[in-house]
């Protein structure tokens, strides 16, 4: 079976055709600027890239570029559209309506729209793409939708609940989410296969570190506790966003500063985090060349986050009453070697060791084990794979209920 997985944005479509059977990507590629001009970029497993502009008016003309560029042309890798088995969506904010992937049909689309107000950014446009891909695809092809929040659903109301007045959560259900949830739930698995063990026997602590960061408890197979909160703002630093501040500052702000709601949500997503300190960029690789040239800005911008990354750390340990391994993971875990030596090194009352020369060699795409044999707690840099989680939900969904169709049948 081929699945095809979408992550679709207010302005983008990014695609990914798999092949279940090896479980190999067989061609990837994303569609830009939906509705302000347009780009399609992409490439195949043969290596063949391409690139160029073309007007993308809405969701459904970036589904029939994604048909083009599969079927047509020197980069095509199937003959027809009939080849995709089944579609996998992306779709940020499942709330507490859904705490597992589900095949698509209109009670779970309103659902979701239902849900927009929790991720006003990113739900309506999972349903753009989720009514262009059935324009384009017909009917008869099943689409799935994959929660990023799902795999956060066991943690527990001491957990989830905000110590605000309860009536909140009972009206609006304001509590604790999580997110990146695709991305941790790959890690904490592959993580256990790599240490060959159970994870229902485990205590893993997984760091997404990106341009959004999130950190996850994982305590036997379950999350425990999650960073990122009702929204991706919680938590700790990010390239942009703020993670916690003292409700009172921001409350403070507002009213020295005048802003709106909108203006205040501006400044504490887009901001705010690597950027807003160091004034420099949202990118680690940016500021990191920075603070090397002497910005103290930028210096402080790399502590702070390395700091909170420590104590987020340490307050899981606590809260799972130990912790067997750390895994690394996103753009900045699973490439910037200071940060994780930074944030090993100041966890040596664990017990934790790292090996330097393993530290230099993890780096771009490369997984394998930080620690020393010598290690009380071991420590992994794990490329995510969230693509992948998407693509397999999915075709374990579709083959269910081909099954159950045929059990119908007989």
């Amino acid at each position: 079976m081929k699945i095809l997985v979408i992550n679709a944005g207010s302005s983008s479509l990014k695609y990914q055709l798999i092949s279940m059977t090896t479980e190999n990507i067989l061609a990837k590629g994303v569609c830009e600027r939906i509705g302000l001009g347009g780009r399609v970029e992409g490439k195949n497993d043969k290596g063949i890239s391409f690139g160029y502009d073309i007007e993308l008016k809405d969701h459904t003309a970036a589904f029939l570029e994604v048909k083009k560029v599969l079927t047509e042309g020197e980069a095509k890798v199937i003959d027809d559209l009939s080849e995709i088995g089944a579609v996998g969506h992306r779709v940020v904010q499942g709330g507490s309506v859904f705490n597992a992937s589900v095949l698509i049909n209109e009670d779970v689309v309103d659902n979701i729209e239902k849900l927009s107000d929790l991720a006003p950014l990113h739900n309506p446009a999972h349903i753009q793409g989720i009514r262009a891909c059935r324009n384009v695809f017909g009917e008869n092809v099943p689409e799935v939708a994959v929660f990023d929040n799902a795999f956060h659903s066991t943690m527990p109301p001491e957990v989830y609940i905000f110590p605000i007045p309860y009536e909140y959560y009972e009206k609006y259900k304001i509590r604790r989410y999580g997110f990146h949830g695709t991305s941790h739930r790959f890690v904490s698995n592959r993580c256990a296969e790599l240490m060959d063990r159970n994870i229902s026997e485990l205590k893993i602590i997984t760091c997404h570190l990106g341009n959004g960061c999130s950190i996850t408890a994982v305590m036997n197979g379950q999350v425990l506790d999650t960073s990122m909160g009702l929204t991706p703002l919680d938590g700790f630093m990010m390239g942009t966003r703020s993670g916690g501040v003292d409700p009172s500052a921001v409350l403070y702000l507002q009213e020295k500063e005048g802003w709106s709601p909108d203006e205040t949500d501006t400044v504490l997503n887009k901001k705010s985090g690597i950027l807003g300190i160091s004034g420099v960029s949202s990118d680690d690789r940016d500021v990191k060349a920075a603070a090397l040239a002497g910005n103290k800005r930028a210096a402080l911008a790399r502590k702070m986050q390395r700091y909170q990354i420590r104590k987020y750390v340490g307050s899981y340990a606590a809260a799972m009453d130990g912790v067997d391994a750390i895994v690394f993971t996103g753009g900045i875990g699973e490439n910037t070697r200071d940060l994780r030596a930074s944030v090993c090194d100041n966890l040596s009352f664990f017990g934790i060791k790292i090996d330097d020369e393993q530290n230099k060699l993890l780096v771009k795409g490369k997984e394998g084990e930080l620690s020393t044999t010598e290690s009380k707690v071991k420590v992994f840099v794990i490329p995510t794979n969230e693509e992948l989680v998407i693509a397999r939900d999915t075709k374990e969904i579709v083959e269910s209920l081909r099954t159950t169709i045929k059990d119908d049948d007989e």
